[in-house]
């Protein structure tokens, strides 16, 4: 993983100086999204690694593709064909994910990770985003993922921080404090 948020580093911080520039962190969020769940598909990546294929037609596919999910930024073909030359798009994910890292920080926003045992409707989703935002004192993205493992209740994760409020948790903390 480190290998891959080093090769994505310097297109994450292109992408981000970019962005400010055209004033679209938006757009640009959503097309790096978009470009990297394009490029995790299959078919998209054998298109793509294939040498008989020329760059200009690699790129000129993925733009397309990105522009039928979300509005494409100015600059962002030039960026796609980078990428394209260069084979880094492997590393696409990782690049949408350090650009939306920098993107919070400028923002003055927290990722919050919610690994629930069951999944959370909106009301109850809104309610946690609302409990961190109030705990941090700054607005938090929520991302919640289901995990039947945890048998009930929540682990959230924000930064270095995580609050274990699942069954699992409280099951083996009491497991330990039972062995000491």
């Amino acid at each position: 993983m480190a290998e891959r948020a080093t090769l994505a580093r310097p297109y994450a911080e292109a992408a981000f100086v970019l962005a400010r520039e055209e004033k679209a962190l938006a757009s640009w969020s959503d097309a790096l999204a978009a470009l990297a769940v394009i490029a995790s598909h299959e078919a998209v990546r054998t298109i793509v690694s294939d040498p008989r294929t020329q760059s200009s037609e690699k790129v000129a596919l993925l733009c397309d593709l990105v522009a039928q999910k979300v509005s494409v930024p100015t600059s962002f073909a030039n960026f796609v064909r980078l990428l394209v030359e260069n084979n880094r798009l492997p590393v696409a994910q990782a690049i949408a994910d350090l650009f939306e890292e920098r993107r919070r920080a400028l923002e003055g926003r927290l990722r919050a990770e919610v690994v629930s045992a069951f999944p959370l409707d909106e009301a109850q989703r809104q309610k946690v985003a609302a409990d961190l935002q109030e705990y941090f004192g700054k607005p938090v993205d929520v991302e919640v993922r289901v995990d039947p493992a945890l048998i009930g209740g929540v682990k959230i994760v924000v930064g270095d921080d995580v609050i274990d409020a699942s069954v699992a948790g409280k099951l083996a903390r009491m497991a330990a404090a039972l062995n000491v």
